[in-house]
């Protein structure tokens, strides 16, 4: 079964995206449990602004649903090329693994470079014919709240990202 992959980056105390990959057959009842999270007056779920209560709820529901998550850090390259080079990876891993669609979490200031990033790379994983990926925004896809999860966890350290580490399947230093 294909997979569908979800990506957010964090740029605290280092610069890493973290892609979280569903299986297709799983989607309609993971956006379900995601969405189920959102309070009354929420928009989305956004992991900085929850409590540890419900961050501890969250993180129960994305175990739940078990995707597997990479995290790829870029952190020793310069700034300017950091999301490049994790983009470069991360498709040339999603082709590999034949992903069908990778949804990228949209920041209207970086959306004109990941595309001619994404055009390239997928050309050169000659992935085109296979890998459709766009831009959304949180509030549009319920599962971009998996890598903002794991990513905030990751970068904030001790039984967070302990916890977090139970759900990553592998890092890649880019």
């Amino acid at each position: 079964m294909t997979s569908h992959v979800f990506v957010d980056e964090s740029k605290e105390g280092g610069y890493l995206v973290t892609a979280a990959a569903l299986l297709s057959g799983d989607l309609t009842s993971a956006r379900r449990a995601m969405r189920g999270l959102i309070l009354p007056g929420q928009r989305r779920l956004h992991f900085t602004h929850e409590s540890d209560g419900r961050r501890k709820r969250i993180l129960d529901t994305i175990a739940a649903l078990d995707p597997t998550v990479t995290i790829y850090d870029a952190s020793a390259h310069h700034r300017r090329r950091q999301r490049q080079v994790c983009l470069d990876m991360l498709v040339e891993d999603l082709a590999s693994a034949g992903t069908r669609m990778l949804v990228l979490e949209s920041d209207e200031s970086i959306v004109e470079l990941d595309r001619k990033t994404l055009y390239r790379a997928v050309r050169a994983q000659e992935c085109q014919d296979v890998l459709e990926y766009r831009h959304l925004r949180a509030f549009e896809e319920p599962l971009l709240a998996i890598p903002d999860a794991l990513a905030w966890c990751w970068q904030r350290g001790g039984h967070w990202k302990a916890r977090a580490r139970e759900m990553v399947a592998g890092i890649r230093t880019v």
